[in-house]
C-alpha cells in the first residue's frame, strides 16, 4: 500500500509558492465597544404606544484601522433612529470594533478579510448590543437583519473608483 505523497503547495496569485511554515493566520484578539450613544427624547411618552407604526433608519460603516506589523482593529458604525408621526422615539449609535491578529495573508487577499469577514464576524455581538439598549430604553428590542458586507465592500471600491477616476488616480482598495 503506498502512502499519499503532502500535497504541493499551492502558489500565489504572483505565482511564487509559499514558504513551508507560512500558513496564513487568522485570530481575533477581542471585542470592545468603542462608543455609545442612546437618545429617548420623549421618555417616558415615547414608549406609549402611539397610533401608527415607527418608521427606521439604519446605516452602517466599516473602518480598519492598523495597529501593529499584523494587528488591525476592524469598527462597524451602525446608527439607528426610529420616528413614528415625525417625531424622533430613539437615536442610537453604536462604534463596535474587534481586533484581529493577520499574517502570511497575501496582500491581494487582505482588504476583502478586513472588510467582509473581520466585519462578519463581529456583526452579530454589536446586533446584540444595539437589541439590548432599545429594549433598556423601553422599546421592542431593534433585531436588525444580517448584512451583506460582500455589497457594502463592492459598494466601497465602486465609490472609490469614481472618486480615482474624477480625480485621474487609480482606486487603491484599504
Amino acid at each position: 500500500m503506498a502512502k499519499d505523497k503532502p500535497a504541493a503547495p499551492q502558489a500565489d496569485a504572483n505565482g511564487a509558492a509559499p514558504e513551508q511554515g507560512k500558513a496564513p493566520q487568522f485570530n481575533i484578539i477581542g471585542q470592545y465597544v468603542r462608543d455609545l450613544s442612546f437618545e429617548n427624547p420623549g421618555a417616558p411618552g415615547s414608549i406609549i404606544g402611539g397610533t401608527s407604526n415607527p418608521g427606521f433608519n439604519v446605516s452602517i460603516n466599516v473602518q480598519v484601522k492598523k495597529q501593529a506589523e499584523d494587528v488591525y482593529a476592524v469598527e462597524l458604525t451602525i446608527n439607528a433612529k426610529a420616528e413614528r408621526d415625525s417625531k424622533l422615539l430613539f437615536n442610537i449609535e453604536l462604534v463596535y470594533g474587534g481586533l484581529f491578529r493577520i499574517s502570511n495573508v497575501p496582500e491581494n487577499q487582505l482588504p476583502q478579510l478586513l472588510m467582509i469577514e473581520c466585519p462578519r464576524l463581529v456583526f452579530p455581538f454589536a446586533r446584540q448590543v444595539m437589541a439590548n439598549v432599545t429594549q433598556a430604553g423601553g422599546f421592542p428590542p431593534l433585531l436588525m437583519e444580517p448584512v451583506d458586507f460582500v455589497a457594502i465592500y463592492q459598494q466601497n471600491l465602486a465609490a472609490m473608483a469614481k472618486q480615482a477616476s474624477e480625480a485621474g488616480e487609480t482606486p487603491k482598495p484599504n
